[in-house]
């Protein structure tokens, strides 16, 4: 595929034993994302997480960071040990980056945590 006829880029990162040593492990990882965006450069717009306590949700959370360009965002069931990121990019930022330190966070700080698959995909195609 002609990668400049992609606008953007989404990096997919699926992991397996996320079982963080952190009491508030989606702020944690919000934190991570915050970071990992300001490091590469990419402007931060707003950011959120929500922690679930399995009563209603399954016990996890979901955390995003808004930026200029898209998302980067994280999506976990905690019981399960299952941890889903996503960075989505368009413009001059390359998600690769944000990808990169997210993922040495994690495996700097979380023994046994799995990377499954890192995958990447060019989104608004121009045609």
């Amino acid at each position: 595929m002609n990668e400049s006829a992609a606008l953007g880029v989404h990096i997919l990162l699926d992991y397996t034993g996320f079982l963080p040593t952190v009491e508030k492990d989606g702020a944690w990882m919000l934190e991570i994302m915050r970071q990992s965006v300001r490091d590469a450069g990419v402007r931060e717009v707003h950011s959120h997480v929500e922690e679930f306590d399995g009563e209603v949700s399954p016990l996890g959370f979901a955390a995003v960071v808004l930026i200029d360009e898209s998302h980067v965002s994280a999506h976990c069931y905690s019981e399960r040990g299952l941890l889903a990121i996503d960075v989505f990019t368009c413009g001059d930022h390359d998600p690769e980056v944000v990808a990169d330190s997210i993922h040495a966070s994690l495996c700097g700080t979380v023994p046994g945590l799995n990377l499954l698959r890192r995958e990447r995909i060019e989104r608004f195609m121009q045609g």
